[in-house]
């Protein structure tokens, strides 16, 4: 049974109660396109083949580290209808990060040219957390997406799961590098 939120049924958060997701961490990332439409390409012989808009999810993910300095990225592989990733957050040697810093923005450019666009798109609303850092990845994306496509979408949340040791890291490191080749078992696989 959903719980209600001033009279209104609402959708419980799917993130851990117990855990701050603005901690130091890595955290395995899965982040679905609207109805999973193959809007980032398809998969040939285990080699994922990027269609423009799985080049420009691709492009901005290994943007975020230049807008979240305190992000490292472990694997990321773009899939016809989702993308995994690893974001390592360590604020330990970042002497920017300030627990006062409410926004960010930066300038964001497109694959298809020099220009900029979007140029307060990338922006964190939060205070550096995994949903911030996701959120501003997902919107940066939808809008130049949508000048593709303005049928682009992704669902309105992500899946994460907090890694919590070695052993755990290095077999979602290797899921995320194996996963074109094993497309046709994939749970996401339409």
């Amino acid at each position: 049974m959903q719980n209600k939120f001033k009279n209104k049924y609402r959708i419980s958060s799917a993130r851990l109660q117990t855990w701050d997701y603005s901690n130091n961490g890595a955290y395995f990332i899965t982040i679905c396109t609207q109805n999973r439409h193959h809007f980032f390409g398809n998969i040939n012989n285990g080699i994922m083949q990027l269609s423009e808009i799985g080049k420009l999810a691709e492009q901005f993910w290994y943007e975020i580290p230049n807008h979240f300095p305190m992000v490292e990225l472990g694997n990321f592989v773009v899939m016809p209808n989702h993308v995994h990733g690893i974001l390592i957050v360590d604020k330990t040697n970042d002497e920017s990060f300030s627990e006062s810093v409410e926004t960010r923005q930066c300038l964001v450019s497109t694959i298809h040219s020099n220009t900029i666009i979007g140029s307060s798109r990338f922006q964190n609303q939060g205070k550096n957390t995994i949903s911030s850092i996701v959120g501003s990845y997902k919107s940066i994306v939808s809008k130049i997406s949508r000048q593709i496509n303005p049928n682009f979408g992704w669902q309105s949340r992500f899946h994460d799961h907090i890694i919590r040791d070695s052993k755990s890291f290095d077999n979602i490191q290797n899921y995320i590098e194996q996963n074109p080749l094993n497309w046709s078992n994939d749970k996401f696989h339409t």
